[in-house]
C-alpha cells in the first residue's frame, strides 16, 4: 500500500509537471522571475532609499525569496489540493492525501532547479562552496517538513472552509515580513528578536544565509527544536487530513 501511494505520487507529480510545461513555460521561468522582480523591489527600497542594506544585501535578498517562494507556493499549493480536486474524488477512490503531496513534490523540484541556478550565481558573485554545505540537506529538509506540515493542515481545513484562502493569503504576506526575508535577525533590537526567533522559517532562513554567505555552520540546537516542531507539524497535518477524509467525497464540489 505504502509503495503504491508513493508510486502514484511521483507519476501524478511527473504528469502535473508535463501538463504544465505544455501549458505555459511561465510555470517555471516564474520561479525565476518573481524573486528577481522582489528583490529588486526591496533592493530599491531598503538599500537605495532606506539605507539600510548593506554589502551583501542583493545576495542576502536573493537567499531569503528564493527559499520563501518554495514555502509560500508549497503551503499554497498544497492547502488548494483537495479542494480544487473534491469532483475528482467524488468518482475516483483514491487516498487524498496524493493531491497535496504531488504539488508538495512539484514545488520541491522546482526548488531544486532553481536553488542549483542560486548557487551557481553566488559562486560567481564571489561566495564559493565551504564546509559548511554538508549541513545544507538538513537544513533544507527542516523547511520541507514545515511546508508539508502548513500546507496539509490547510488541505485538510480548505474544502470544509473555502473561505480560507484569503485568510491565508493575508497571513502568509504578513509571515514573509516576520520572516527575515528582508533583513537580518541580528538587526533587530532584543525584545522583538527573542519573540522573532520563535518563527521556525526565520531561524532556518538565518542559518542558511550564514551558510552560504559566510561558511558558518547553524546553530545545531536551534535546529533540533525547529526539527522536532516541523516532524510534529507535519504529523498532526497528515493525521488531520487522514481523519477528515471521509467527509471530503460528501462535500459539494
Amino acid at each position: 500500500m505504502q509503495l503504491h501511494f508513493l508510486e502514484l505520487v511521483w507519476f501524478s507529480t511527473y504528469a502535473e509537471l508535463r501538463a504544465e510545461r505544455a501549458r505555459s513555460y511561465l510555470g517555471f521561468v516564474w520561479w525565476l522571475v518573481e524573486p528577481a522582480l522582489m528583490m529588486a523591489a526591496f533592493w530599491l527600497v531598503f538599500d537605495r532609499i532606506l539605507g539600510t542594506g548593506g554589502p551583501d544585501y542583493l545576495p542576502f535578498l536573493l537567499i531569503g525569496l528564493v527559499l520563501w517562494q518554495w514555502f509560500k507556493s508549497s503551503v499554497v499549493h498544497a492547502g488548494q489540493a483537495i479542494w480544487l480536486n473534491l469532483a475528482l474524488i467524488h468518482q475516483v477512490r483514491v487516498p487524498v492525501l496524493v493531491f497535496p503531496f504531488v504539488h508538495l513534490l512539484a514545488d520541491a523540484i522546482k526548488f531544486a532547479a532553481v536553488f542549483g541556478l542560486l548557487l551557481v550565481v553566488l559562486w560567481g558573485a564571489g561566495y564559493p562552496p565551504n564546509a559548511a554545505y554538508l549541513s545544507l540537506p538538513p537544513l533544507l529538509l527542516c523547511v520541507a517538513l514545515c511546508a508539508i506540515g502548513g500546507g496539509l493542515l490547510l488541505a485538510a481545513l480548505m474544502p470544509l472552509l473555502p473561505d480560507l484562502r484569503f485568510v491565508v493569503e493575508q497571513l502568509l504576506s504578513v509571515l514573509m515580513f516576520l520572516s527575515g526575508v528582508v533583513f537580518a535577525l541580528e538587526r533587530v533590537p532584543a525584545p522583538y528578536a527573542d519573540w522573532l526567533a520563535w518563527n521556525p522559517v526565520l531561524v532556518l532562513l538565518d542559518a542558511l544565509r550564514g551558510v552560504l554567505l559566510h561558511g558558518r555552520w547553524p546553530d545545531w540546537i536551534a535546529l533540533a527544536r525547529v526539527a522536532v516542531a516541523a516532524v510534529a507539524l507535519a504529523v498532526l497535518g497528515i493525521a488531520t487530513v487522514q481523519r477528515l477524509a471521509p467527509r471530503y467525497p460528501k462535500l459539494a464540489a
